[in-house]
Order: C-alpha cells, then structure tokens, then sequence
C-alpha cells in the first residue's frame, strides 16, 4: 500500500497566501523601517543587515545586487553559516557574548538602521546582536515569525527574543517549525517558507526606501547589473562613495 504523498502543488498557493499576509498586514512596519533607513542613509549613515544560519542570506540578497542600494553594509560571518560546519553554525548562534564580538567590527554608528532576521528569535546571537545595537544608538528591525517566537522557550541568558529588543518588529508569518506543508505519514513540516518571506521582505523595504529618495526629488544609489552596458562604469561611481565604509565592498 503507498503512503500518502505531500500536496506538493498547494505550496506556491499557500506561499502566495504568506506573502500576500506580509503585504495586508506588515505595510506599516514595512514602511517604518525604510523610513528610518532612509533617514540614516540620508545622514550619511548605513543599513546594516544581520542574520545566522540559513536567514543570513537576506544580508546577501540585500547586498551588491542588481537592482539594489549601495548603502547596505552586510554583518556576514562564517562560524554563523552553514558552510562552514551546520552543527558548529548552530552551536555558535546560541552562544553568549559572540555578538558582541561580531559587531565589533561592522562599522556601527549612532543613528544607523539595522535589520536582524530570525525566524524563531530565540537564540543568543540575533537577540544580543539586537540589545548591543540597541545600545549604540541604532535603529533595530527586527524581521521574525511571532507565531513561532512567541511559542518557544528563549535561549537567551535573560530569557529575552529578537520581538522584545527591536524597535520596529516585521512578522513573516510563517508557521512553526519553518514550513507550510506536512509529510503526511508523520506530521513533520516541510516546504521552507522563511527564506521566502524574508527576501519578499527586504525588496519591500528597498523599495519603499528608494520611493522615499524620490518622493524628495533625488535619485536612490542604486547599482545596475554589471553584466549590461555601463554597469560597472555606474556602479564605480557609487561604489567609491560608501567603500571606506562597507567592509565587504572590495
């Protein structure tokens, strides 16, 4: 007898429902986070953009992108990404005092705007991350599923998640456990959702802060692709602008 299969071809509709979710229901937050980007940008400042694990690639996505704003400096490190050893990524992102170190060195001033994307919320890197910048002055986004955080116990040595320590607060909305499909046979979730919601996220939050840039007559520093005419030439303008500031921008 064969086993129950997984609805496969409900996931795009249920991930179009998720999306459409973050769009009815996460504008207004959307909109508070470019609005104190853009203010940080227009100062002179940055958008730093922080994760670990698989929820670090919306630093990537938001970085050094055709189509995307050169004022964004990524927090990228190694020990936090799965390359580099999953078990040992996992142990490092629970681990206290590490952020302190990590952003020690990532160019954080008072009256910058940085995002921190965890889905649970709950470990020690990302909520550390968001207390110390917090600190510094810096305006803290905080990219989350409440669903999940508000459902598991916190990591973090003062009982404290990623929700708690932001100023402004962005719900994913995805499930608990990270996916919106079941493996019938067992009940396990499957069909990833957060990389999605996040990278629909962060475009909306670029978006807004070039419409900003426009609604006040100016034009948002924006890099082209380099693989079309005039790409390189484009960007080398606004690259030589911020790359005293972007410590990946070599």
């Amino acid at each position: 007898m064969s086993k129950e299969l997984v609805d496969e071809y409900s996931f795009l509709p249920k991930l179009c429902i998720m999306l459409q979710e973050i769009e009815a229901r996460e504008n207004t937050a959307m909109e508070l986070a470019a609005r104190a980007a853009y203010e940080s940008i227009r100062s002179g400042g940055l958008l730093h953009v922080f994760a670990t694990g698989h929820s670090h690639m919306i630093a990537e996505e938001m970085f050094f992108r055709a189509g995307g704003l050169v004022p964004v400096n990524p927090i990228l490190n190694s020990s936090l990404m799965t390359q580099e050893g999953a078990l040992q990524s996992m142990y490092n992102e629970r681990k206290s005092g590490f952020a302190k170190e990590i952003l020690e060195e990532a160019n954080l001033k008072k009256g910058d705007t940085i995002i921190i994307s965890s889905n649970s919320g709950i470990n020690n890197v990302p909520v550390e991350a968001a207390m110390i910048a917090r600190e510094l002055g810096l305006t803290v986004i905080g990219i989350t599923s409440l669903t999940a955080s508000k459902s598991l116990e916190a990591r973090h040595v003062g009982g404290r998640k990623l929700y708690e320590c932001c100023d402004i607060v962005i719900d994913n909305h995805v499930p608990m456990g990270d996916g919106i499909l079941t493996i019938p046979e067992n009940g396990l979730v499957t069909g990833g959702a957060s990389s999605f919601s996040s990278f629909f996220i962060a475009q909306r939050i670029v978006l807004k802060i070039e419409n900003c840039f426009l609604a006040e007559d100016k034009l948002p520093p924006v890099y082209m692709s380099a693989n079309i005419p005039n790409g390189t030439e484009h960007n080398a303008t606004l690259i030589a602008e911020y790359q005293d500031k972007i410590k990946f921008l070599y």
